[in-house]
């Protein structure tokens, strides 16, 4: 699986690693001076620092050992990260077509046997730099990964552990050189693997602390963070369809399971919107109890907002009708349904709190009046409420709900459903 249909190179990944880009090393310059590893040491130790991206940094690495005669043939390098569903990245480099692939991979890797039987397993236990010959049959029984590789051509493989605090942290070469890598090769290239192991874990910290805010904050608040946006009050006001629902009937779900079920069918309801609002290009902001609350930023217009967000809730409500269905244990148990309300306006984007514990979020009159319009929604006996603001610019049938007094709003507003 890869990331362009009409790829000339086409690469295949097990189900637990996704494709996420590629380039070539050929795509980056290297300087008319002549290269040297001593001179990738000090490139390292200097211009590297500047890069921002690990697939660029790894490909000008690569191009750099080439231009000084490294026989490498095959590259790949292995990190660790701190994510609910991720394991770690890759990077998978072949000099037969160039690319240089990024993958994710998924936790659900680690459990696989295609990992149990790899080098990779056994460097996170032991620390222990792997060597083996690919094409001897004592190395293929070991680790099944080396018929592929002889199969590729390849006659030395090594694996080295990257020093640093994640032991995950991992990189392999292999060359088709007649004989392998000689002793001095290596030892070149392990020298120069620590000082590599450096930008490594500068890179993999980095994406921990993107990761580790984009799960608890979203993404979008996540960039603003790391972009500088820290201080008590920074933030920027914006325009936004305002997502707010809640599950229906949680004090019966509570009360008829014990905890540990609740928890699981909470996580499927939570799954099942904040899925569908990720899918239509909405910003989780937080879980409220059994509430959620998100925005829809219009960046394209509010009318494209505005039905992003109603495609959103129509998915939502399709996911919980499909888990009601699917989902048959404890038999008893009530089914998942959400109230689901939408409405536009104004609001502050930034942080609010105190100055020892911040929260990213969203305020303003427009939030507020999007949770009073959620009490509606029993009022009304409908499970999807949206306001005018957001129903004119739908390119479909609504139902005009009428107009309501809403708690602590002075002007009547008015409501619609989505037409049966």
């Amino acid at each position: 699986m890869n990331g362009n249909t009409s790829d000339p190179a086409p690469r295949s990944y097990p189900p637990s690693v996704s494709f996420v880009r590629r380039t070539r090393t050929s795509a980056f310059a290297t300087t008319g001076d002549a290269i040297t590893f001593a001179a990738i040491e000090s490139w390292l130790l200097e211009e590297a620092s500047s890069e921002r991206q690990m697939i660029d940094l790894l490909a000008k690495l690569i191009r750099r050992m080439k231009a000084a005669g490294s026989p490498v043939d095959r590259l790949t390098l292995h990190i660790g990260t701190l994510h609910p569903q991720l394991a770690g990245f890759a990077w998978v480099w072949n000099a037969d077509d160039d690319f240089c692939d990024e993958v994710r991979v998924a936790d659900a890797a680690i459990d696989s046997d295609a990992y149990r039987l790899n080098p990779l397993q056994r460097i996170v236990d032991t620390g222990e730099t792997i060597r083996r010959a690919p094409k001897e049959p004592a190395a293929q029984v070991e680790f099944p990964i080396m018929i592929e590789l002889a199969s590729a051509g390849m006659t030395d493989y090594v694996a080295i552990p990257l020093s640093g605090l994640d032991t995950r942290n991992v990189i392999t070469v292999a060359t088709k050189k007649s004989g392998g890598f000689t002793e001095d090769e290596i030892a070149s290239m392990t020298k120069l693997f620590k000082l590599f192991a450096l930008h490594v874990q500068r890179h993999s910290e980095s994406k921990i602390s993107e990761n580790a805010l984009g799960a608890y904050l979203g993404s979008g608040a996540a960039a603003k963070v790391l972009d500088g946006a820290i201080k008590r009050g920074a933030g920027d006001s914006i325009r936004a369809v305002i997502w707010v629902s809640d599950l229906r009937n949680f004090t019966a779900i509570s009360d008829a399971l014990p905890p540990e079920d609740t928890l699981v069918l909470l996580n499927a309801y939570f799954e099942a919107m904040a899925s569908a609002v990720a899918a239509h290009g909405g910003e989780i902001l937080k879980f409220i109890g059994d509430g959620l609350l998100a925005v829809f930023p219009v960046t394209a217009g509010i009318a494209h907002a505005s039905r992003s967000a109603v495609l959103a809730a129509e998915e939502a409500a399709a996911r919980l009708a499909a888990f009601n269905l699917a989902v048959t244990v404890p038999v008893s148990r009530p089914e998942l349904r959400a109230a689901i309300v939408l409405h536009e306006g104004e609001v502050f984007f930034g942080n609010i709190g105190a100055p020892e514990r911040l929260d990213f979020t969203v305020i303003g009159a427009a939030v507020n009046e999007a949770c009073r319009v959620e009490a509606l929604t029993k009022v009304l006996g409908r499970e999807f409420l949206m306001t005018e603001a957001v129903a004119r610019h739908l390119h479909r049938g609504t139902e005009h709900l009428g107009e309501h007094q809403l708690r602590g709003v002075s002007a009547r507003v008015a409501v619609y459903g989505l037409a049966a």
